[in-house]
């Protein structure tokens, strides 16, 4: 769970004879353990949580954590992938910034074609995932029937388009991108961990075809 070793309140997830319920566990509370576990992301905490006859207060009312969880996950996946978008936004950036500095053989390597079709690839992937990004925001503040499917959408598009800009932001920074001294690494690592924190984006797309009835 992220930042779990900070958080002051845990909502738990547990099969109860009713069905799955949905609990309150405070910070501190007997029984509550968490470890901090490495990541790619280190600016993103991940740690395990234990619970041994931990005292939880009940939320919602009784086998209502399925429908309480499967809203829960369509808006953070809506948030996840705004997070996803504006981070492929700034690797894209980034890499056009450099370009536009660099200079090899006399002229700044943003001339180059190969370069240019790059950019405009990345451009491209960035600017769609906005519109799926946007698609989802707008469901989720209207509390509208199809955040489900855009969630899904936005969360499996904006996944793949992060991971994408931020590996041909190393491209453009040739040698340079594969290095510590600029942040770059920073971005990939970001879009790899996101990728994988609420499902794959094969996982999302299965979600919008079972959504939609496929």
């Amino acid at each position: 769970m992220t930042d779990a070793h900070v958080a002051g309140l845990l909502l738990v997830p547990a099969n109860t004879a009713e069905g799955l319920g949905l609990f309150a566990v405070e910070a501190g509370a007997e029984g509550l353990g968490t470890t901090l576990r490495p990541t790619l992301d280190q600016t993103r905490k991940l740690a395990d949580i234990e619970l041994a006859e931990a005292i939880a207060t009940p939320v919602g009312g009784p086998n209502s954590g399925k429908e309480i969880l499967a809203r829960v996950l369509d808006l953070a996946a809506v948030a996840l992938a705004a997070e996803q978008v504006g981070g492929a936004q700034a690797a894209l950036d980034m890499g056009v910034e450099y370009m536009k500095v660099r200079v090899q053989f006399g002229q700044p390597i943003g001339a180059f074609q190969a370069l240019k079709h790059m950019a405009a690839d990345a451009l491209v992937e960035v600017e769609t995932a906005w519109s799926a990004a946007y698609y989802a925001l707008f469901a989720a503040a209207d509390d509208s029937d199809e955040l489900p499917v855009a969630a899904s959408l936005a969360a499996a598009y904006c996944a793949d388009a992060f991971v994408s800009t931020a590996h041909q932001n190393i491209q453009f920074h040739g040698g340079m991108g594969f290095t510590w001294e600029i942040p770059a690494h920073l971005y990939f690592k970001r879009a790899r961990s996101s990728q994988l924190l609420l499902g794959e984006p094969e996982f999302h797309r299965a979600q919008v075809a079972e959504r939609l009835g496929f």
